[in-house]
Parts: C-alpha cells; structure tokens; sequence
C-alpha cells in the first residue's frame, strides 16, 4: 500500500475529498505534488462528487441597502437542517453597483449573472474565479427602421454529450410603430464553454418569454421559461444543452389562466418540475402545487399540494431536502416552510422586499475557463500515482 507522509494514499484522498473548493485552492501551494493532484481533472470530478452526495446548499442573493440608500447585491449560502448560513466574499465587476443583477442558473459549482442588458458573467463563487463572455453574434439590423432589440430570455447549464458548460440567448425585436406586445420575431444563439465564443443556432423560437417570478429554472438538461405563444396561450419554453432545441411544454389545463391577479412559479421538487400558483396579494394566500410526473408530457400534470393559507409570506423560492420549501417573507425575510409538520419558521437572513432569489448549490473546484473540462460519470481513471 503506498503511504503520503504518515496515511495511506486512499485514506489521504477521502480526507482532502471532504476539503471546501476554498481550504483545496490554499492546500495546492503546498507543494507541486498537491497541486498536481488538486488540479487533475478525475479528483476535480471525484470532489464534485462527494459534495452532491453530502454537501448540497442553497445559493441566495438577495440586495440590501447601504447606509448611503444605494442598493447593492450580497450572495450567501444556506447549508444545513439548522438553515445556518454564511456571506460569500465575491469581488466581481458591477457585482455590488448593479441591483437588477439576475443570478440565472447554477451548474456544477458554476453560477451565471447577467443585468440582461450587455453583461454575462460565469463565476465560480468557492475558487472566485470568474470571467465576462464575449458579445453576442446577433445583428442588429440597422437597416430595418424603427426596429428594437431586447433580450429576453437567457438561461444556463450542462452539455452531458460534449461535456460543455453553455448559455443560451434569446433576443427578440420588435417595430417601434407595431404596437403589438409579441416580438416582431426572434433569434437564438449559443455561448460553449469549449469554444469561448457565440454562435447563432439555426431554429425556430416557438414562443415569447414573459417575465414571471421564480419562474426560471434548469433540469433535466434544458433550462424553462415562462411564455406565450402566437396564440396567446401560456406555456413553458424550454432549451436542451445537448441538442441545441426548443420545446413548447404545455401548462395544466384545469388551472385558471391569463388571470394576472396570480403568480406562477417553477420549481424542481423529488426530481420533477413543479408548478406552483398562487395569488400575487393578499393578506392570507394559498400555493398550490402541480407536478409534471413525466416530463414534457401535458396530462401527467397532477394536483399534488396545497400550502396554506398562510400570513406574511410572498413568494416561493425552492424546495429543500424534498420536504422544506423556502420562501420569501412579505417584509423580505426568508422563511421556511414544512412540508410535513407544516410548521413556518423565520430564518435570520433580510434583503430588500422581492429582491430575493435562490439556487440548489454546490461547492466544486470546476473552472469557469474551461482548462479542466468534465469527466464522463463512467471515466474511471486513475490519478497515474
């Protein structure tokens, strides 16, 4: 059996597996034997592991206010049955000065921000590695008169089949003078990881994102929007990271909608997508949940839920272990919810009120500039001690 020092090399693994990205990035100075080890690849993959299977928290960024009035972000991580949570020093350009900063996805220890204007950010918040994508690839058509270009959708995550980090964007335009709340029409490009460059996809965006809170959300390989198709009616558009493609998935038939006195909310909960309605005010309001029991398909929704009514809650933000859900309090306090007792607890974490969002989260070593691009699951390699 090979010994490091006084261990043996197994037991000396399990113990730096059981290492935060944060002590890991400090032990690879020790010597370059370390380095080489905390840096390959398989242990990298080997420590993502571990942390999904112990070790999975919630990311929140939330705004506060300064003593001078200016809002600005703050990003913390919730761990634990005790909801103990800890800030995360994170210096990144316009982090702080940018209130309407959207954390958009996570991935792998990997978070995506944007302002949906002209800033895409991936940033490792454990290694605080982070680094700005290029400009998108789409034209601006200067020569269309009266023509305005937003962005609309943006969403991130994981191609399983080239193993790729990627962002996908959607930018739709719209005539001045048309006066019609659909886009004129849209297109799509892609930013990979591999590549560190955008390129314009060939398809057809078959609906129109719309803004809805809690809404956005990656599984199962393809981020989720809420949106509206040519028809009007509401559905949910999704994107694949594998084959480049957008689905139309319908919402329930027997839930009252184009109702815009009530939210709709998207979450993932016991490995399927969730839909959760409930009123947008009120004193007292009730969160139905629907769950899609086989994905994409619209007759398997199920009306499995409801919580409620209860005061001084305004919105869900994720669900937590399966059965705690947290949600953001009416004052912005976040609160949690049980799903078993149905006991309400108020957690010592505030934030400017609607300011609130979450993503499941893990620690990982990956880096945002693809110098060590993912395994397969299957890869098992050894570290060539």
């Amino acid at each position: 059996m090979e010994v490091i020092g006084d261990l043996p090399r197994e037991l000396f693994l399990e113990i730096l597996l059981r290492l935060p990205a944060e002590s890991l990035m400090r032990c690879k100075y020790v010597c370059k034997y370390w380095h080489s080890l905390i840096t390959n690849p398989k242990f990298i993959q080997l420590h993502l592991n571990y942390n999904y299977n112990n070790n999975v928290c919630v990311l929140l960024k939330r705004c506060l206010v300064t003593c001078l009035g200016q809002k600005e972000n703050l990003l913390s991580l919730v761990c634990g049955n005790g909801f103990s949570f800890e800030n995360l020093d994170v210096d990144l350009s316009l982090y702080r000065k940018e209130p309407c900063l959207q954390l958009l996805g996570h991935c792998d220890g990997i978070i995506c921000l944007s302002n949906y204007r002209d800033y895409i950010l991936l940033c490792n918040p454990a290694t605080r590695e982070s680094m700005v994508l290029p400009e998108s690839c789409l034209p601006c058509y200067p020569w269309i008169r009266n023509l305005i270009s937003q962005t609309t959708g943006l969403g991130f995550g994981y191609d399983a089949k080239s193993h790729c980090f990627k962002v996908v964007r959607i930018v739709s335009y719209w005539e001045e003078l048309r006066g019609s709340n659909l886009p004129h029409f849209s297109r799509a490009e892609v930013y990979s990881m591999g590549t560190d460059s955008w390129k314009e996809i060939n398809v057809t965006v078959p609906a129109h994102v719309r803004y809805s809170p809690c809404f956005e959300t990656y599984f199962n390989g393809a981020f989720h929007w809420y949106a509206m198709d040519d028809n009007g009616n509401e559905v949910i558009l999704s994107f694949n990271m594998g084959n480049e493609e957008f689905q139309v998935i319908p919402m329930p038939s027997f839930i009252s909608m184009h109702d815009h006195s009530i939210c709709r909310s998207l979450l993932v909960w016991n490995d399927c997508i969730a839909l959760v309605i409930y009123p947008e005010r009120g004193i007292e309001k009730s969160f139905e949940i629907f769950v899609m029991k086989e994905y994409g398909v619209k007759e398997s929704w199920t009306n499995v839920l409801t919580i409620g009514p209860l005061t001084r809650v305004e919105r869900p933000l994720v669900f937590w272990k399966n059965d705690e859900i947290l949600m953001e309090g009416s004052h912005g306090q976040m609160m949690s919810y049980n799903l078993r007792n149905k006991e309400v607890k108020d957690l010592p974490i505030y934030g400017v009120p609607k300011s609130f969002s979450t993503l499941v989260y893990v620690n990982s070593l990956v880096s945002v500039k693809g110098g060590n691009q993912m395994l397969d699951q299957r890869d098992n390699t050894d570290f060539g001690w």
